[in-house]
């Protein structure tokens, strides 16, 4: 039933001579059973420099496996290269080989043909600055990894438009002048990825007998060595930890720095099952012992094991205590750690035998060097150590919190009523908090410096790297009637996003073939960057943690039209209109709040405004109420509910709870976010649906083809007189477009007052020609059917919709991501443009509406 028909070359035909679409139902069929190939083999396309052609390549696994990459044959447009793709989907699941009227073209390589690499990709310059929204008079750091000798060059430049691509706007960019600009000298800077506790302390724990003890829940117990307790220096091998050993098994590690033991239990644990680990050395006997116990035994394969051995050494003092990590390379752990203690004796036999017995602690309460609750400051990044001896530690690469301990019994699932069921944390071998490179250069922002969007730009022979930010007026002025608030929420959200790989659905979700472009094929080659929210960690848990205080490499000119660079071409229409308009940012926003808005006129937002804040979403309702004119220009917007951390700058909480289309799922009575103790998810499932905020909500995706809107009657009430005036009654609204080819696209919304549209509201057009490859989102499905596409299905369209607020105030909604990437057509004389500079000319005068 699964499995592809070798005889349907008509099919393969059909694709051969459209690779885009519109697809026949028995092509789509066909399609949809070629994109579930398996993450560990499939054939992808790779672009390893930009204007590069395109190659076929094939996986060996997730991020950090390398890929097989077959040169031999390049393809100049995407067009070509999908349908070499197909080609070798269709191959690889048919066993035969596809000859079309007697031709094999392209020829596909089969694997092993190709060159197995980790080092495709090319980018000697990397850059990432400590803030990214700072007013005139601010400073701004931006710190630098160059390779190589040659020194790079660095200026300060104006970015009126990012989009790099021949079908879009020009590419504009302005030098700004500045002491920045001149030429610095390369130097490669490290990362330190993977998260654990450092507590330090080396004189605390020097100990010539010793107990270690916690709960483990290990997610890659076969991956090697991973330290628990670990007072070890692996480079110079001395010290002790209590860790994962390269069998997957509990072990011992003593070393005295000339030769270390290592005693295992030789049995390996299992993935995702809570054990108690306990390793005990005696000093004076020379005596060691390690132990597992699983908290539940199963009746097949039981994993319950232990060892003891005497020891020809005694370890020397080590480097400090650290939980989760050792010093020195490797050693990083993936899972949850519950509890852990250290003790300054040894067990008894007793005591031991106890221990596998009944799998409760060893009472250590007369030896107590340090027991740590991760239940206690749930927020922050303290461990409190609560033996009394003040041995607190201190999170390092935000591993996270607030996670089901060993104890969860499902009696509670906000871990604020009962955090002493919320005593784990779970660590990652690619968490990242801050890269914490040294600075290389900094802007003083001149005083007079007009607000915008500005970037360092970096460039060192045909390599360039651009650090983008943002100059705002000073709070509660503005210098403008309009602001465009950027959804940096959402760029964070999506930084580094290594989907195009690691989510076995993306195609079949998005309707077009896996394609990394230089900056995807980088990241997959190097995890060291982190995640974004869309992504899984490497032992497969969701990312539930962002940072910005990292290189972006997707969150800069130039790279695919998506969330910063689609953008710009809102600042680009603007300046193209000469209308007048300051940049300010959703962190801006969050720390704020209402204050922020209110010097202005009207705001608008950027093209998909995704992840708002409580508190962002409570200035938007403010803003509203008090007059002003709020223009929501994008889709998907208001969807997911994200917290900032208190005290860390740059970083985002975001639970994937409960519903809604989602590249990863939280694990049940893990919805609440750490960082704030708000439920985590959707903002519909809290009563708060984007319909609320701007009168519409996401209603489907689909990234093949996007359509025009057409008038409704509601479109010639006199009080939308003025959004059409110069528009036709029965002019096709945005059949052209950057993205797809018309303006209502990618992802759209649509207006219903039982999920909080405005009674009053009107919908002044819409959009419903989407293809098949447009599916309704997934929260509005009470049960599963298949009459949920853009081609059978009433609830896939896209509205565009006016109402006015108190006091004067409106809100308008186009609806679309696709919309602002119609903006520039026809050199910017065209329908979508005239309807937009219309609502803005009239939002930004002073006069009621």
């Amino acid at each position: 039933m699964h499995a592809v028909d070798p005889t349907r070359l008509d099919l393969c035909r059909e694709f051969r001579d459209n690779p885009i679409g519109r697809h026949s139902p028995d092509l789509q069929k066909l399609v949809k059973l070629l994109r579930w190939e398996r993450i560990e083999s499939r054939y992808l396309l790779v672009q390893p420099r930009r204007g590069d052609p395109w190659f076929l390549a094939h996986t060996t696994g997730p991020k950090a496996h390398a890929l097989e990459i077959f040169r031999d044959h390049g393809f100049p447009d995407l067009p070509s290269a999908y349908w070499a793709l197909f080609k070798a989907r269709w191959e690889a699941n048919t066993d035969e080989r596809l000859v079309l009227d007697g031709v094999d073209d392209p020829v596909i390589p089969r694997p092993g043909e190709g060159d197995l690499t980790l080092n495709a990709s090319d980018r000697p310059i990397l850059s990432y600055s400590d803030v990214f929204s700072t007013e005139p008079g601010g400073r701004v750091e931006f710190k630098v990894s160059a390779e190589g000798d040659a020194p790079y060059h660095a200026e300060i430049v104006r970015l009126r438009c990012g989009d790099g691509t021949p079908e879009g706007p020009a590419f504009h960019e302005t030098p700004v002048e500045s002491a920045v600009t001149g030429d610095y000298p390369a130097r490669a800077q490290t990362i330190d990825v993977g998260s654990y506790i450092d507590v330090g302390q080396p004189d605390a724990f020097e100990l010539e007998s010793f107990t270690l003890q916690a709960y483990v829940w290990p997610t890659t117990p076969g991956k090697g060595e991973q330290a628990i307790l670990a007072n070890w220096d692996e480079d110079a091998k001395h010290g002790f930890a209590l860790v994962i050993d390269e069998e997957g098994g509990a072990a011992l590690y003593l070393g005295d720095g000339k030769d270390n033991f290592i005693l295992g239990t030789g049995v390996p644990l299992l993935e995702r099952q809570w054990y108690l680990l306990t390793a005990s050395f005696d000093g004076a006997t020379r005596q060691a012992w390690i132990g597992q116990r699983p908290l539940v035994q199963l009746p097949h394969g039981d994993t319950t094991a232990s060892g003891a051995s005497g020891v020809d050494l005694s370890p020397v003092r080590g480097p400090g205590l650290r939980i989760a990590a050792w010093a020195g390379d490797g050693g990083r752990y993936n899972g949850k750690i519950d509890s852990p203690v250290v003790g300054n004796r040894a067990l008894s036999t007793g005591a031991r035998d106890a221990v596998m017995a009944h799998a409760v602690p060893a009472d250590l309460s007369d030896a107590l060097v340090a027991r740590w609750d991760f239940s206690q400051e749930m927020s922050g990044t303290r461990i409190v150590d609560v033996s009394g001896n003040g041995h607190d530690g201190a999170t390092v690469n935000l591993p996270t919190r607030a996670m089901k301990g060993w104890n969860w019994d499902g009696t509670e699932y906000n871990w604020a009523r009962k955090p002493e069921h919320y005593g784990a944390i779970h660590f990652h071998d690619d968490d990242l908090y801050d890269c914490g490179w040294a600075t290389d250069f900094a802007f003083e922002v001149p005083r007079d410096l007009k607000s915008g969007i500005y970037c360092a730009k970096m460039t060192r022979g045909d390599h360039e790297d651009y650090c983008p930010f943002v100059v705002r007026p000073p709070l509660g002025t503005a210098t403008a009637p309009l602001a465009l608030l950027l959804p940096t929420a959402s760029y964070w959200a999506y930084a580094d996003r290594h989907s195009e790989v690691e989510w076995r659905e993306r195609e079949n979700v998005t309707g077009y073939w896996a394609a990394l472009d230089p900056s995807a094929l980088y990241l997959h080659e190097h995890p060291e960057l982190g995640c974004s929210l869309y992504d899984e960690h490497a032992d497969g848990s969701g990312v539930c943690y962002t940072s910005r205080l990292r290189p972006i490499l997707n969150m800069q000119p130039k790279e695919k039209l998506w969330q910063f660079a689609a953008d710009t071409h809102i600042t680009d229409w603007l300046e193209a209109k000469g209308i007048d308009y300051d940049v300010i940012t959703e962190d801006d926003l969050d720390a704020h709040g209402y204050e922020l808005l209110r010097p202005y006129k009207c705001v608008m937002t950027g093209t998909h405004p995704e992840y708002p804040s409580l508190r962002m979403q409570e200035a938007y309702e403010t803003f509203k109420n008090e007059g002003g004119r709020f223009i929501y220009f994008g889709g998907n917007g208001f969807y997911w509910r994200v917290s900032y951390h208190p005290d860390l700058p740059g970083v985002l909480e975001m639970r994937r709870a409960e519903d809604g289309i989602r590249s990863w799922l939280a694990d049940g009575g893990e919805y609440y976010h750490s960082f704030t103790g708000e439920l985590g998810g959707m903002w519909r499932r809290m009563g708060r649906a984007p319909q609320s905020v701007a009168g519409t909500g996401m209603a489907a995706q689909g990234f093949d083809y996007s359509c025009p809107y057409e008038r409704t009657e509601a479109s010639h009430d006199p009080r939308a007189a003025f959004i059409f005036d110069g528009i036709g009654d029965d002019e096709k609204i945005g059949d052209f477009g950057v993205l797809g080819g018309g303006a209502a696209g990618w992802e759209v919304d649509r207006a219903d007052t039982a999920l909080g549209t405005p009674p009053h509201a009107l919908t002044v057009a819409t959009a419903t020609d989407f293809t098949h490859a447009y599916h309704w989102v997934k929260e509005e499905l009470t049960h599963t059917h298949s009459a949920n596409t853009g081609e059978t299905s009433p609830m896939v369209r896209s509205d565009m919709v006016f109402y006015e607020t108190p006091k004067g105030g409106a809100v308008f909604s186009t609806s679309s991501i696709a919309w602002a990437a119609a903006l520039s057509h026809n050199d910017y004389d065209n329908n979508v443009s005239r309807i937009s500079e219309n609502v803005i000319r009239r939002f930004c005068d002073p006069a009621p509406i």
